[in-house]
């Protein structure tokens, strides 16, 4: 969905607000909306969160939204295989260039997790897409460790008034 205030609302809720309550509902939507690149999918991957503040929000809302979609979709989840090595600063805010900026090798896969991607569909699952930025790091990573495809599937995305969005 675009990202407007409605969903911005529910991200939030999920995200800052601890409302997991929210989550099956938001990855049945997710599964709706990707059931196309799901049914050729063979894992979801979420995106991670580095320890610290995953630390401090008690919670991955990526991989809270992947186990939601797992659930509706019955496609496995390969826990652990993507890495934030790099804490980055919160992307809310910055421009284009400085999201690509912040999270340069911010990812990486451990070498014990590359047999569990290697020549594998896999569906990166984060709440929201703004720039690309971190799909694109992620998804980098994830084919230089040996997957054979990597989809996105977010709940909302930022639309820029300018362009036509994706």
């Amino acid at each position: 969905m675009r990202f407007d205030e409605i969903s911005r609302a529910l991200v939030h809720a999920l995200k800052y607000g601890d409302r997991l309550n929210l989550a099956p509902m938001m990855g049945q939507w997710l599964g709706n909306a990707g059931r196309e690149i799901l049914a050729e999918a063979d894992a979801l991957v979420p995106v991670p969160l580095h320890w610290r503040r995953r630390w401090a929000r008690r919670f991955n809302q990526s991989a809270v939204l992947a186990a939601a979609v797992s659930a509706t979709s019955g496609v496995p989840i390969v826990a652990n295989v993507l890495k934030r090595v790099k804490a980055t600063a919160q992307q809310v805010g910055l421009s284009r260039t400085n999201r690509a900026a912040n999270v340069q090798g911010a990812f990486r896969v451990p070498p014990e997790s590359k047999a569990a991607i290697i020549d594998r569909r896999l569906v990166l699952v984060d709440d929201v897409l703004t720039s690309g930025s971190t799909a694109e790091g992620c998804a980098r990573v994830l084919l230089r460790a040996g997957a054979a495809n990597v989809d996105v599937l977010v709940f909302a995305r930022v639309a820029d008034p300018v362009r036509t969005s994706i």
